[in-house]
């Protein structure tokens, strides 16, 4: 008797049908294939499946089972195919009634003793179940984080011989209830920060507008310490991100007994992590840390030291806030829309040029170090500042009077700012902010003064912003405008904005030195706010 059992193969963070067919056909009895282009989990099924009927004492039947996955021309890839390959077997086997699993999918890794494993996906896998107006089986593990999805129906068992049981009426599985939302740990203060309050303006300033940001200086500056304190600084995530966050994390099966959290998501990977693993990919295109920091913040840490690949594979989900993981036979997309801050010394040696100590190749190792970084990454950069070396007299100094609650709170006062002009394009979060801001929306919001436009288009002739930088610095004009409570974008605002402006290493500083001539702003530390990072 043939058996169908629906079940869902996964593309990036969206589910998609696959009907579990199995049909039992002449000799070899015993014999057991598995067809529908099944990756190497998939096509191990066969001997879990058959290990986990001996465990509760069934024997697979006494002819060749067949299980088709369809659509057959769909890559399915995952163990979580274990539990309906068996259900269908199970049915068509008469174990379980005929009409039993009619609106049910089912997800799961079944172990030779017949207990059912949690896997991954299992979030996406109910919501999209339930857009098919089915029911969800899943592990026991994975129920409460299948209850996140709504009013799907769930069914969360144990082992595959109490699903049986429940099925023939002799128990009764309880839906499981979400699980916990989870508050951040402790953050750090910013008052431990000793000095650099260009730094801290700075750090403010892409916190309000979810800018990209890179500090520049040598090694104990304080560049890592202020980066951890960034999450202080950002709201929790909203009901939407929230949910859009854990599917990704759901799917790569960071999610642990269905608890989600209302911190923004803060990576940080090591400077030597490839391509695949900043982007996502590999053999079953895994999210990658790009994708894990959605709707929160990538935090790369000695910035040069990255491979050129994998910082260049950052360029398009910088701009789109998406990744497209591209392979011979599918496209997978995972959504990547993150605040990228980063960090790096000035030069290989650390110190950077004369005057600062040791470096005796200035400027050409800086040159050569900064290049390892290319001209359209540093572009996409709203924020380069510099981190100059903290001294004696800042350590001796009290702890300052402000911190991360008062910064925060500057923070979400901007944020609201944004979320009210944006309330009829029926934006919030993330997508809100200022450094979203394009077209119509940027023009009618970030337009600033007369005397900002001049100022704007001096700076735009010097030769220091190219198009993609012009949109860049209103979108930080209009920031530092929030956080200044004003209605309009005012000309100490661009001039502001253009001062951590920073394109390509030869323009910048033949960019510095044309507006240090015109008298463009000061790129000193002054009333107009903390200077620029220079080259020596």
């Amino acid at each position: 008797m043939a058996a169908r059992v629906v079940t869902v193969a996964f593309d990036g963070v969206d589910a998609r049908r696959v009907d579990v067919e199995v049909q039992q056909v002449g000799s070899p009895a015993g014999a057991f294939a598995i067809v529908g282009l099944p990756d190497k989990a998939v096509a191990e099924s066969r001997e879990r499946v058959r290990g986990a009927f001996a465990g509760i004492g069934l024997a697979l039947p006494a002819k060749k089972v067949i299980a088709n996955l369809a659509p057959a021309d769909l890559p399915k890839e995952g163990s979580h195919f274990d539990l309906p390959i068996a259900l269908a077997v199970l049915a068509s086997m008469g174990v379980i009634g005929p009409d039993a699993l009619d609106g049910w999918a089912a997800v799961g890794e079944l172990g030779l003793d017949g207990q059912i494993a949690g896997v991954g996906g299992t979030l996406p896998a109910a919501m999209a179940v339930n857009a098919m107006g089915l029911g969800l089986i899943c592990p026991e593990a994975n129920g409460p984080e299948a209850a996140w999805a709504g009013d799907v129906r769930l069914l969360a068992p144990r082992s595959l011989i109490g699903l049986i049981n429940h099925f023939r009426g002799t128990q009764v599985l309880r839906p499981p209830q979400p699980g916990p939302v989870v508050e951040g740990g402790a953050v750090p203060d910013l008052r431990e920060v000793k000095g650099q309050e260009g730094a801290k303006r700075a750090l403010e300033i892409a916190a309000a507008g979810g800018h990209n940001l890179l500090f520049v200086g040598p090694p104990g500056s304080g560049k890592s310490m202020m980066a951890a304190r960034l999450p202080g600084l950002l709201p929790p995530l909203t009901p939407l991100e929230r949910l859009e966050t854990s599917m990704v994390w759901s799917v790569a099966g960071l999610i642990e007994r269905g608890a989600l959290t209302r911190e923004r998501p803060f990576r940080a990977p090591h400077h030597s992590a490839s391509m695949a693993a900043l982007t996502g990919g590999g053999h079953k295109a895994k999210p990658g840390e790009a994708s894990l920091a959605h709707n929160g913040v990538l935090f790369l840490d000695e910035l040069p030291e990255y491979s050129a690949q994998a910082l260049d594979s950052l360029r398009q989900p910088l701009e789109t806030g998406e990744i497209v993981v591209a392979r011979a036979n599918a496209h997978v997309r995972y959504p990547a829309r993150f605040q990228l801050v980063a960090a790096m010394n000035p030069c290989r040696c650390g110190v950077g040029g004369p005057g600062r100590g040791a470096c005796g190749k200035a400027p050409r190792c800086q040159r050569d170090y900064q290049n390892r970084i290319s001209g359209p990454m540093f572009d996409r950069i709203d924020l380069t500042v510099e981190t100059p070396p903290v001294t004696a007299a800042d350590m001796i100094l009290p702890p300052p009077a402000e911190g991360t609650a008062e910064a925060a709170a500057r923070v979400f006062a901007a944020m609201q700012m944004q979320e009210a002009r944006q309330a009829e394009a029926g934006l919030t979060g993330m997508q809100a902010l200022n450094a979203r801001a394009s077209g119509e929306a940027l023009e009618r919001f970030a337009a600033p003064d007369q005397a900002g436009r001049a100022l704007l288009m001096k700076a735009g002739e010097a030769g220091g912003l190219t198009a993609r930088g012009w949109t860049r610095t209103l979108r930080l004009a209009r920031t530092i405008a929030d956080l200044d409570g004003a209605d309009g974008v005012l000309r100490r605002h661009v001039a502001e904005a253009l001062m951590y402006r920073r394109s390509t290493v030869g323009a910048h500083e033949d960019f510095d030195r044309q507006v240090s001539r015109r008298g463009l702003f000061p790129v000193k530390e002054g009333a107009d706010g903390p200077r620029p990072f220079v080259l020596n």
